[in-house]
């Protein structure tokens, strides 16, 4: 910094608005790069710290963006910015320095230009920390710029200029270590001369966020900053100053003051990848491009701060050379340096790029590194090498899609690449293309395959020539070597072959029915093997209509039936016969072969008349049949057709008349005015147009019957008319009979089950049981209910336990007496039906001993018995004569229910 005196603040604006009023009469001087002094003056304190802010000097760059250097004669001492900030380079008494005098050096590296100035500094004669103050103060106060409100009557010339007064900018170096607060600029208004003014400042960093940064001392109006500021955060602060009196009254216009943020050498620069991935083919010729890595810094890029250099540090493998490639250092452009990049024998390279700031200056600058991976691409410059000159092989004759030899080649490209798969190519010995050598995908070897047969009889072996290449051509300046062609030797083995018949199929031509033990023709075979001594033998293999024979040695072949043209295995006069040729090799071979017979047609079919059945209205008009033939032979030998009637019955001719209308049709209608529904025969004589010609008699069977108005007949004469056949007829009564037996069989079975309906009434008929009527009408002392005897023993009384007998005075009359009693016969679970009569005869008698059980209770011992009983009715029984002195007649008073029980007790002794 350099001092100012009081009063000067005026002045400057004066000269300042001068020089503006020149510069709009004259234009603007050239600017004179320099120190704004050639020699400064300024106050330091006697003792200073490391770091601590000493004075500045103003160095005028003229828009060389900060590439001009400062050094100074003493940097053991004292330590210079780029900013012109001199700081103390350690803890100092400037009275024990040597001098007094400081040099400072301003360097241009780019045009090697130097400006040099003086500093002289003075020391303050107070050694207390408060005089240090006092005096650092005094002189940043004197150095303090002064920024004065312009003033509102100034002279006419000034309106000539712009609108606002232009305050220059004020620059801070951005990461300032202090003291803090920091003066910046002193605020003044004349207006402060004649009256106490206060000043503020509003903006970014003092009321606006970030708020805190600058401070104003309303009195003396110095603008200082707090606490150091960030470019990359922050880079320009735009603050309005005010002046105002002590009533508030605004004194001056506000001004606009700009504070720009002074970058300094803080930030490396970063890549934007630490590991860059690049390709270059192999034999790629020097100044090829590789890639380009960027890197980025957030200083400032106007200053060199900000302006990155690139170099490479290093390359690994350092092969064939150490500077295989290199890089633009400015924009970071990797190209390659030298020739001799082969990938078989260096595939990959990794490079070190260093970014450096300050345009490179490794003393000044800041530096980062990143990694660039270069893969050398593999091209097509080595060509595919047999390893052997000679291939063998061996294969069976008239064998196919069989590989005979492998062919190994080898290849120094990278493989499974279009530069390394071989593709194999026949240049001779083969000339009609019976081998093919395509490529096994994953060996990449030559299969050598045979693709048509191959004859021992015409070639034993065969000696191929052939080349392998790439999928890719070669390189330019590469020829493939002698090792890319190999010979292949096949030898071919005998085996024993089919024998073959000529031709096949054979055709010949004969006239049908042809007599059993004809000669035809002779069939034979020719044996492949012309080597091989063998003998052949022949039989039938597919005769259809059995009509050939062949003989085995020979041959010969004869007919064994009549050869008919209109047989169904014949189509289209065409009969084939298939043969069979056996050699005796081992093993031994057969072939097969075709004889087709064409059969020519002669007139041995008469015609038969078509259709075979029609209908006809019993009137003549409209209605007419009309009619053909139809003749299993060929023409000549079947149509034009003459028809007409025969002549028996009578009765032909006189009812019907048939018109011929051409060579194959005819027309036949009726000739009588009137004839009967029914079904009519009618005799038809047709004749061939053959050699020799051939008549037949065809019955056409016709149905008369009425018709409506359209010509058609009417369902009711469709049924009238319509005759069933035998199979329908013997249908019907099968089915007639089936039903018959049904029904007799349903009646048999109806009437047994009326049978055993009876046979269970007379027993157990629900309607007739005694005890149950009694209890219904409640004259027997009550119902069921009013017993304690368990009523499962009257089925099964045998089970009844004996208990204590009770007193004859107390029990009921009708109640059945618990002392033993006579035992009653059991029965079975399924006993027969013959043993029911006998069954019922032993409970009687064991009742009729009973003279304790009353009549009901013997009725309900026969309850239990169940359905399907044979026994007839229970008056058949005769009962002892100890029941006959009871009078059971009362019991035909109570009804239909107790009418059986009468005529079982009651009546006569009969």
């Amino acid at each position: 910094m350099y001092p100012l005196h009081e009063g000067s603040g005026l002045l400057l604006l004066a000269v300042l608005a001068g020089l503006q009023i020149a510069a709009e009469c004259r234009g603007t001087p050239p600017c004179r790069p320099g120190f704004s002094e050639d020699v400064y003056k300024v106050v330091v304190p006697d003792i200073t710290e490391k770091g601590q802010p000493l004075f500045n000097v103003k160095f005028f760059d003229c828009g060389r963006g900060g590439l001009v250097r400062f050094e100074c004669s003493n940097p053991s001492d004292f330590r210079i910015e780029a900013d012109g900030v001199v700081y103390a380079a350690r803890g100092l008494q400037l009275p024990g320095v040597q001098a007094s005098l400081l040099l400072i050096k301003a360097s241009d590296d780019t045009t090697q230009k130097q400006w040099v100035t003086q500093v002289q500094m003075t020391t303050s004669t107070s050694t207390s920390q408060q005089g240090k103050e006092v005096a650092v103060r005094h002189v940043m106060s004197e150095d303090l710029k002064e920024i004065v409100f312009p003033s509102r009557n100034m002279d006419i010339q000034l309106k000539r200029m712009r609108r606002d007064w232009v305050i220059p900018p004020i620059n801070v170096p951005e990461n300032s270590r202090g003291p803090f607060p920091q003066e910046l600029v002193r605020i003044r208004s004349d207006q402060g001369r004649n009256r106490p003014l206060r000043y503020s400042v509003t903006g970014p960093g003092v009321d606006q966020a970030p708020t805190g940064i600058f401070i104003i001392d309303p009195i003396s109006g110095e603008l200082s900053v707090k606490k150091a500021l960030d470019r990359e955060h922050i880079p320009k602060f735009h603050l309005r100053a005010h002046a105002v009196d002590l009533n508030g009254n605004q004194v001056e216009n506000p001004i606009d003051i700009v504070i720009n943020v002074i970058d300094m050498n803080d930030n490396r620069p970063e890549f934007t990848h630490q590991i860059w991935n690049g390709t270059i083919p192999e034999g790629s010729k020097p100044g090829t491009f590789v890639m380009t890595v960027t890197s980025i810094d957030k200083d400032d890029p106007k200053t060199a701060n900000g302006l990155l250099h690139y170099k490479i540090l290093s390359q690994n493998p350092e092969s064939p050379t150490s500077n295989m490639f290199t890089i633009n250092y400015s924009t970071g452009g990797i190209i390659t340096a030298a020739a001799g990049l082969n990938r078989e024998k260096v595939p990959q390279y990794t490079l070190i790029i260093q970014a450096t700031d300050m345009e490179g200056n490794s003393m000044y600058g800041l530096s980062n590194t990143a990694t660039a991976v270069i893969r050398v691409i593999d091209i097509n410059d080595n060509p595919p090498e047999f390893t052997a000159e000679t291939f063998f092989g061996e294969v069976h004759e008239n064998r196919v899609n069989v590989i005979v030899a492998n062919l190994t080649v080898t290849d120094k490209d990278q493989p499974n690449t279009p530069a390394w798969n071989a593709v194999y190519k026949i240049t001779g010995g083969d000339p009609t293309g019976r081998f093919s050598v395509p490529t096994d995908p994953t060996t990449n070897e030559g299969l050598v395959t045979v693709v048509k047969p191959i004859d021992y009889e015409s070639s034993r072996t065969y000696v191929l020539t052939v080349e392998a290449r790439n999928e890719v051509p070669l390189a330019r300046g590469i020829h493939s070597p002698r090792q890319s062609t190999a010979t292949v030797s096949i030898k071919v083995i005998d085996v024993n072959e089919s024998p073959y018949f000529e031709p096949n199929p054979k055709l010949i031509k004969l006239e049908e029915g042809m007599m059993p033990k004809s000669a035809l023709t002779t069939f034979t075979a020719q044996d492949p093997d012309r080597f091989m001594q063998q003998s052949i033998r022949y039989s039938k293999l597919s005769d259809p209509a059995n009509w050939l024979k062949i003989d085995p040695n020979t041959g010969r072949i004869t007919t064994i039936a009549i050869l008919d043209r209109e047989s169904p295995f014949v189509v289209n006069s065409l009969y084939n016969a298939t043969f069979l040729a056996t050699d005796n090799g081992i093993p031994s071979a057969s072939g097969t072969g075709t004889l087709q017979i064409f059969l020519l047609d002669i007139n041995d079919n008469a015609p038969r008349v078509f259709p075979q059945e029609t209908e006809i209205c019993e009137k003549p008009e409209p209605n007419a049949i009309n009619i053909t033939a139809l003749d299993g032979d060929l023409n000549p030998n079947a149509g034009p057709f003459a028809f007409e009637l025969a002549h028996r019955p009578a009765d032909v001719k006189r009812n019907w008349t048939i018109t011929r209308i051409s060579g194959d049709y005819a027309q036949l209608s009726l000739k009588i005015g009137f004839l009967e529904s029914g079904i009519y025969e009618l005799p038809i004589i047709i004749t061939d147009s053959g050699n020799l010609p051939m008549s037949n008699t065809s019955y056409l069977r016709i149905k008369v019957c009425q018709c409506d108005i359209n010509g058609d007949c009417t369902d009711q004469q469709h049924i009238m008319a319509a005759g069933l056949g035998t199979g329908a007829i013997i249908s019907i009564l099968l089915c007639i009979i089936i039903l018959l037996i049904l029904v007799l069989l349903f009646v048999v079975w109806m009437k047994r089950r009326d049978k055993e309906r009876q046979a269970k009434q007379l027993l157990i008929d629900p309607e007739d049981d005694v005890r149950d009527n009694i209890l219904k009408y409640d004259e027997e002392g009550g119902g069921e209910e009013d017993q304690d005897y368990d009523l499962s023993q009257l089925q099964q009384p045998d089970t009844l336990e004996p208990d204590a007998i009770k007193p004859v005075g107390i029990r009921r009359l009708d109640e059945r007496p618990l002392h033993p009693e006579p035992q009653y016969p059991m029965r079975s679970a399924a006993p027969h039906p013959g043993d029911i009569g006998d069954f019922i005869s032993e409970g009687l008698k064991a009742a009729d001993n009973d003279p304790t059980a009353p009549p009901y209770d013997s009725l309900l011992v026969f309850d239990y018995e169940g359905s399907g009983s044979t026994a007839g009715s229970l008056s058949s029984l005769n009962s002892s004569s100890s029941g006959g002195d009871q009078d059971y007649d009362y019991l035909n008073d109570w009804g239909p229910r107790f009418r059986k029980l009468a005529d079982m007790y009651g009546g006569s002794d009969d």
